[in-house]
């Protein structure tokens, strides 16, 4: 898979079927993913694969092209993470001024009156599942390279905050997203939250508590409470495993309801944080079954060969959100009717790394 989106997309700017050159979370996703596979393989065309990337939107200065600190946008901090790697590789310290560049945004980044952070400046008082995997990973591991310790209690709050405003005890899942002014009209009047269970936005939060986790102390005192909520996200994903496919829906809650389909990215990120959340400990041992019945789900589900030997991930939810202009309401229908696309890398990204834990798996057997 790898290969063949390197073979798809040969300059990484592009990526994401992007006519323009632009510094985004969906390339940062691919980055990381590929140095992972470097790191498994040894194969060096992954690294650079990653690395042009980082080398044709940072310049000498370490200034990041397309990049604007002052839109407090939390998805432009997750390509931020594969920037670590580099550094640390290369040495490089143009990589170096820009990693400072997102971590100055996160200084100033505006936040609810808890201190969660805002998804994006032109998105006000809102916390949405996908933000706390754009931002909070990124600052575990920025504390860990470059010892700043205090870091992880900013960590451990956003999660405390997703988990206390978005879960919902009685499904076992988490709502997409949290409005504390209660001014959208997706927002729930009395609770602010979306209406409904979006695979792929539960998806960004479960990829997140497994890599914060990596990071994070073993004698923080907040570090069982992260846990606990990883415990939660993997009770909630294995109740909606859909039992014939092993794969999972759109709308979590609503698998037999008609528009509703089975979707990819969600799918292979609950996969990655089911076998990587085993392996490491994170989670029961006991939910390592459901990751590998996933798995296998979307090999059958999604994977296909093309014609031109590339290999394929079909049934991608392109895009999903809530409010901006055009305005998106969060309804069911909102849901299963956004575009749906093969390749795209929110679907790729995950699979790759999904499938490293299930190789390492196969290993042990």
């Amino acid at each position: 898979m790898a290969e063949s989106e390197m073979k798809r997309t040969p300059d990484p700017q592009y990526l994401d079927f992007r006519p323009k050159p632009k510094w985004e979370y969906t390339h940062g996703l691919i980055c990381s993913a590929m140095l992972k596979v470097w790191k498994k393989t040894g194969d060096e065309k992954f690294f650079n694969y990653a690395k042009s990337y980082a080398d044709s939107m940072i310049n000498k200065e370490g200034e990041i092209k397309t990049y604007k600190l002052t839109d407090y946008n939390i998805d432009r901090v997750n390509p931020g993470k594969f920037l670590i790697d580099l550094y640390k590789e290369t040495g490089q310290e143009n990589y170096k001024i820009a990693i400072e560049t997102l971590r100055s945004q996160m200084k100033d980044h505006p936040r609810t009156s808890e201190g969660g952070f805002w998804h994006k400046k032109r998105y006000p008082h809102q916390m949405w599942l996908d933000g706390i995997y754009m931002g909070s990973p990124f600052l575990a591991k920025y504390a860990v390279n470059f010892n700043e310790p205090q870091l992880f209690d900013h960590v451990a709050n956003q999660i405390y905050l997703i988990d206390k405003h978005n879960y919902d005890s009685e499904t076992v899942l988490y709502y997409h997203g949290w409005d504390e002014s209660r001014e959208q009209k997706w927002a729930n009047k009395e609770t602010g939250l979306s209406e409904n269970f979006w695979g792929r936005g539960m998806g960004w939060l479960a990829m997140a508590l497994v890599d914060v986790l990596d990071y994070f102390p073993k004698d923080h005192p907040k570090r069982e409470m992260i846990l606990q909520v990883a415990d939660r996200m993997a009770q909630g994903i294995v109740k909606y495993q859909d039992e014939n496919s092993g794969v999972w829906y759109q709308v979590l809650n609503k698998g037999g309801q008609e528009g509703n389909y089975l979707e990819a990215s969600a799918s292979s990120m609950f996969c990655y944080f089911l076998l990587k959340g085993t392996a490491k400990g994170y989670i029961d041992e006991k939910y390592v079954q459901a990751g590998v019945a996933g798995y296998q789900g979307i090999l059958k589900e999604f994977i296909a060969e093309g014609a031109d030997g590339n290999i394929n991930i079909t049934n991608v939810c392109a895009v999903a959100g809530l409010g901006g202009d055009p305005y998106r309401s969060g309804t069911y229908e909102y849901y299963i009717n956004e575009t749906k696309r093969d390749n795209d890398p929110k679907a790729v990204g995950p699979f790759i790394m999904a499938s490293l834990w299930y190789d390492q798996l196969n290993d042990k057997m």
